[in-house]
Formats: C-alpha cells, structure tokens, sequence
C-alpha cells in the first residue's frame, strides 16, 4: 500500500480515498469471498443422511469412477442431496426393505445444473472416449443425444430425483476404483465387470445399453427379480421409474416440478438442517 498512501497525501478528500480503497480491495478480495456467493438451496432441501443415516451413499460423480472419467463440476462432497418430502419417502422405503434384509444405495441424487452442462461438453468432445470401455462400450458417442443418454436438462437439478440400487446385508465394502485401470463392459457378467456390493441387476450403474432398460425381456432370473423389488417397493412409496433406466426414479409430485437448481453439492448449499 506504499504507492496508494503516496497518492493520498496531496489534496484528495477523505471521502474520495475511501473510494479507492473501497475500489482496490474489491478488486484483491480472496476467492473465498467471492465463493460466498454460491447459490443456496431452498429451505425443501435436506441432506439424506439427517433423514435416514442408514441408506448407503455412494456419490459416483465426486469420483472419477463414472463415464466422464473425473469429478463432476458442481460436486463438491459426496453428499445425498434432496427435496424433504422425497427423502422422507426414501426413508419409508428403506424401513421396508430392512425388513426383508436389504438395504438402498443412492449414486446420485440432487444433481446442479452446472453437472448437467459438463456432461454436455463432454458429449460433444467426440475425442474423449477415456471411460467408453465401460459405461458405453457398444454405442458411438455421437448418438448419445440422438438416443436419449445425454440432455441438456435434468431431472435430477429438480432435487426430487435419485439413481439408486439394493445391497443385500449385511453390506460387503465396495473396493475403490483405480483411474487407468482396464475397464469392463458395464453389461458383462457380474463376475467380470467393476466390483459392487449391489445386488445383480444386470448390469453396472450408468450403463448406456438397452440392456438397462427396466423390464428389458432379456433381462431374467434374479436380475430381474432385484430390479422388480427395487421397483414395487419405491413405487409403493409414490416413486416413479424411468423405463430407460433401472437405477432412476423420482418421487411425485415433485416440489419443484419446473426449476432447474445449481447450488452445489456441499453443505453450505443447505439453509436448514433436519
């Protein structure tokens, strides 16, 4: 500040270096300042585990384990977010399926806007195919909008949609995936393909395969019967399935059937803790 005390000793009023300094320190503020500016969740939002602290969370896109190949933007913490009506309706759920020996495992849940944008650029990159030996093995990356596997809008930045499987108990720990390691297909036998300690529903979480269709006929034996468990006991509980996808489904109504959110995922984003 020697230069700037300088300036100031000759006839500048008091207000008008009150402004300089205003000014220069605008300028200089820390990121962390300008970070406070995030956008907050509405006070509907909750963090899953105040709501039911046994659901299993394992949050693929604050990995490199998903079919980006690196953290996610918008992801800051591995963290289950979502509207209170339904993750209070996922908490029915998971009672339910206590009771027969299983437990739910959320992958993603509220997902930001900003998330949904880094898919699309990646889409568009046709040169990065990093993770394509296991997420979309079989499909060409320029028919990923044309078939529906990337949008420009989500569900999930709603905050009433959620990717999700079962996990028999008593739960066996879920080795970490290893960046650069060779790659499965997603739709291999479950032998063969990334280790998970979900049940076998076919195939792997984020599979862009036909074969992830929900009622896929060729999808039979207790392949199907997981995924119709998983469906009849979240439909019982006013969830919606998305037939393309086993793993996805949104409880309704929603509370913002309309708004796109981009909060981060963090708990900075939430105003309210249950």
């Amino acid at each position: 500040m020697t230069r700037l005390s300088s300036a100031l000793r000759g006839p500048v009023t008091t207000f008008a270096a009150l402004l300089i300094v205003t000014a220069v320190t605008a300028v200089t503020a820390p990121a962390s300042a300008r970070a406070s500016t995030e956008p907050k969740a509405p006070a509907e939002f909750v963090a899953l585990r105040t709501v039911d602290p046994t659901i299993t969370q394992e949050m693929r896109y604050v990995t490199p384990h998903n079919f980006v190949g690196e953290r996610v933007d918008g992801y800051q913490q591995p963290l289950c977010i979502l509207t209170r009506p339904a993750a209070r309706a996922l908490h029915e759920a998971q009672s339910e399926l206590l009771r027969k020996g299983y437990s739910l495992k959320v992958y993603d849940c509220y997902r930001p806007q900003r998330a949904v944008d880094h898919f699309v650029r990646w889409a568009e990159d046709l040169d990065d195919q990093t993770m394509k030996g296991e997420f979309y093995p079989d499909v060409d990356k320029t028919r990923l909008f044309a078939d529906g596997y990337i949008a420009e809008k989500s569900g999930h930045s709603r905050g009433s949609t959620m990717d999700l499987t079962l996990v028999k108990l008593p739960a066996k720990p879920t080795r970490p995936y290893r960046p650069g390691e060779p790659l499965v297909p997603c739709h291999a036998p479950r032998s063969e393909r990334f280790p998970d300690n979900s049940v076998d529903m076919g195939t792997g979480y984020d599979c862009f395969d036909t074969l992830s269709h929900t009622l896929d006929p060729r999808v039979q034996g207790e392949q199907r019967a997981n995924r119709l468990l998983l469906k009849s006991v979240l439909e019982g509980r006013g969830f919606i399935n998305l037939a393309e996808e086993w793993w996805h489904y949104t409880f309704k109504p929603e509370s913002y059937p309309d708004t796109y959110f981009d909060f981060p995922v963090s708990e900075k984003s939430l105003t309210t803790h249950d």
